[in-house]
Order: structure tokens, then C-alpha cells, then sequence
């Protein structure tokens, strides 16, 4: 008898992982959004309290991000992805109810955490049953779920959204129970692959230069692409005077990008190696950041969207794989852990120090083209992350 051809394996080892960045980014984080102006209309919140619930959500991540390794160290890594997806799908039950901010405030931190936790460990625990030679387009397919939930939010989330606002948190959370159900066997293999992993496992020593450098590079990454997260449709909207309608449809290109760029990044990653693609689509993403202030006409701001859109989880797809290339499959969850933290801390800074920047200048191109520098600085220091 012969076993599962590579094509199943691929697909049967990689989409867990997918449904699990798509209940714990895609819904949790990106879901949230779109739904943020009829929350305001509607008055379930204030203006500045849907600002505060935005920053409860990015503590939460960040507090999953640190604690994930230190919990699978005590507890079964399988057993914690699978409460973390079901916590994510009651924190959307509980955002069915209009309670105000108080109520709101503990739900978005836990829908944080969860995502900071299934991003640490969830990844790792799928990469690790997949061959060396899989690993590039298995990280690909586990980030397009983060592409999923972009390219729905700026889609289905504000059309649901014109009906009954609970019924929209109510299918949020039954989508998120379907995918919680459906991977939910597929993560016991996962807990013993990752701890009799193979013979990669060995690789280099954890701290070495490569990682710190590759550590470096993502953590500008992190830092460089929020004003595409943060003031992109605002900067359209307002900063080009061309309307919501414009801004809206120019996000809808940034998800079309963040659907498709996992997967390209992956394939990229299996062809040049996994060292070289990152590099190459640093200095790629480089360029989308660098487009709005070299040009605002629409062809230039629509490449812009596509390439940032892309290699948002694009490169955090490949980052993840060359972590593991990096330090062996037995130490990738303890290492992606420390960078997904990373990133979770320069993405807060950039928040605020950016939009601390913006209040003075009144420039959105300033921004993009620090953003641009950071991420060539950035490919830079990829560069230099060789083994």
C-alpha cells in the first residue's frame, strides 16, 4: 500500500493551521474593523471607546504572543490551540450582546490573546509534520487564512453589518465554532511531532546571529506596515479628498493582496530557498510602501495596496519557515514565540509613535517613506541572517 500522495499531505498537514489564523486573526482581529463605524452609529460605543476596545485587542495579542511557549511548556500545545480557537468563538458570542465598553473591553483582550496564542503555536505544531521540502507552501496555506479574513472583512463584514449587529457578531461566532470543530482532531498528531521532531531539529545554536538578525528584520517589518493597516483608507479618503467609497474599495485590493500573497511567498520560499525570499520580499514590500509617495495616482496606489496587502502575512509566512530552518523544528515553537512577540511590541510603537507623528505633521507620505527606509533597513539585516 502506498501513503497519501504529497498534495494530500500538504493539504491535510497545512489547513488546521489556516483555520486557526483565520479564527484567531482573520475573525478575531480583521472581522472587528469593518464593523467598527456601525458600532459608533448604532451607539453601542463611543468613538474614543471603539478606539480603546482596538488597543485592548492588541494588548491581548501581545500577551498571547509572550505567554504561548511558556504554556505549552505546561500544558499539551494540541489541547491549548484547540481552547484558544473555542475561547475566540465565545468572545464572539459574548460581543453579540450591547452592554457597552466595560463589557466589550475583557472579550476584544481575550480575542487578542487567543490570536497571539495560535499564531505561537499553532504554526509550529503544522510545520512540523511536513517535510523540509513542503514546509514553504504549508506556511503559505496556513497565513492565507489571515488573507481570508482581510479580503472578507472589507467585503461581507460591512454589508452584514447594515442588518441587526448581533445576528453579525452571532455569524462570526458560528463561523468560528464550524472551523474550531473541524480542525479540532487534527492537533494530537501535532503535539507529538513537535516533540519528537526530526533530525533538523538540531540546527545551530537558538541565539545565533542569523536569528537575531532575521529577529531585527521582522520587528522593522512589524513597525513599517502599519500606516497601510492604520491610516491607508483614511489617506485616500480624506488625505487624497477622493471619499470612503475609494478608501473602501482601495482595502478591498489590500485583502485581495493578503489572500494571494501567502501562498506566492511559499512558492517563492521553495524555490530560492527560504533565506532568499525573505530578503527578496522585504525589498518587494519596500516598494509598495515607497509607491504612494512617489506617485497617488490610482494604478500606483492599487500596486501599492496589492503588494503590501501581500506580504503582510506573506513574509510572516516565510519568517516562520525560516525560523525553523534556522533552529530545528523542536525549538521553532520557542523561537517563533519570541518573534511573534517582537512584532507584537513594534507594531504597538508604531501605532503610537506614528499616529503621534501624524498629530504634529499632518503627512501621511511621511510615513510611508519611513516605512519604506525601515523595511529596506530591514531587508538589509535578512540579508546578513545566513546560517
Amino acid at each position: 500500500m502506498t501513503g497519501p500522495s504529497p498534495t494530500r499531505r500538504l493539504i491535510v498537514g497545512a489547513l488546521p493551521g489556516l483555520a486557526a489564523l483565520l479564527v484567531g486573526l482573520g475573525l478575531a482581529r480583521f472581522g472587528y474593523t469593518p464593523l467598527l463605524p456601525a458600532l459608533i452609529e448604532r451607539h453601542w460605543l463611543e468613538p474614543a471607546e471603539a478606539i480603546y476596545l482596538g488597543a485592548a485587542n492588541l494588548a491581548g495579542y501581545l500577551g498571547g504572543s509572550m505567554l504561548a511557549a511558556w504554556l505549552a511548556l505546561r500544558y499539551p500545545a494540541g489541547w491549548l490551540v484547540r481552547l484558544a480557537m473555542l475561547a475566540g468563538a465565545v468572545s464572539f458570542i459574548a460581543c453579540a450582546l450591547p452592554l457597552g465598553f466595560w463589557w466589550f473591553a475583557p472579550w476584544r483582550f481575550l480575542a487578542g490573546f487567543i490570536g497571539g496564542v495560535l499564531v505561537v503555536l499553532a504554526v509550529p505544531l503544522c510545520l512540523a509534520n511536513l517535510p523540509l521540502e513542503m514546509r514553504g507552501r504549508g506556511a503559505g496555506i496556513m497565513f492565507t487564512g489571515v488573507g481570508i479574513g482581510i479580503a472578507a472583512s472589507g467585503t461581507l463584514v460591512p454589508m452584514l453589518a447594515r442588518q441587526d449587529l448581533s445576528t453579525v457578531w452571532l455569524g462570526i461566532a458560528a463561523l468560528g465554532l464550524m472551523l474550531t470543530f473541524l480542525a479540532w482532531r487534527s492537533w494530537g498528531a501535532g503535539d507529538a511531532a513537535a516533540q519528537s521532531a526530526p533530525a533538523d531539529s538540531e540546527a545551530g545554536p537558538v541565539l545565533s546571529k542569523a536569528v537575531w538578525l532575521l529577529l531585527l528584520a521582522y520587528g522593522l517589518d512589524a513597525f513599517a506596515f502599519v500606516p497601510h493597516t492604520v491610516f491607508w483608507v483614511d489617506f485616500i479618503a480624506r488625505g487624497l479628498g477622493r471619499g470612503l467609497a475609494e478608501g473602501g474599495s482601495f482595502w478591498v485590493l489590500y485583502g485581495v493582496g493578503a489572500l494571494c500573497g501567502p501562498i506566492l511567498a511559499g512558492l517563492m520560499a521553495e524555490k530560492l530557498g527560504f533565506q532568499r525570499a525573505v530578503v527578496v520580499c522585504f525589498f518587494i514590500k519596500a516598494v509598495g510602501l515607497l509607491l504612494p509617495v512617489l506617485s497617488t495616482a490610482r494604478p500606483s496606489l492599487a500596486v501599492s495596496a496589492m503588494l503590501v496587502g501581500a506580504l503582510t502575512p506573506g513574509i510572516s509566512a516565510i519568517t516562520s519557515g525560516r525560523v525553523a530552518e534556522l533552529v530545528g523544528a523542536a525549538r521553532h515553537r520557542m523561537v517563533w514565540g519570541w518573534m511573534t512577540t517582537a512584532f507584537a511590541v513594534a507594531q504597538a510603537a508604531s501605532a503610537y509613535g506614528l499616529g503621534f507623528l501624524f498629530t504634529v505633521t499632518h503627512s501621511y507620505l511621511l510615513l510611508y517613506l519611513i516605512g519604506g527606509i525601515l523595511l529596506i533597513v530591514g531587508g538589509l539585516l535578512a540579508m546578513g541572517s545566513r546560517r
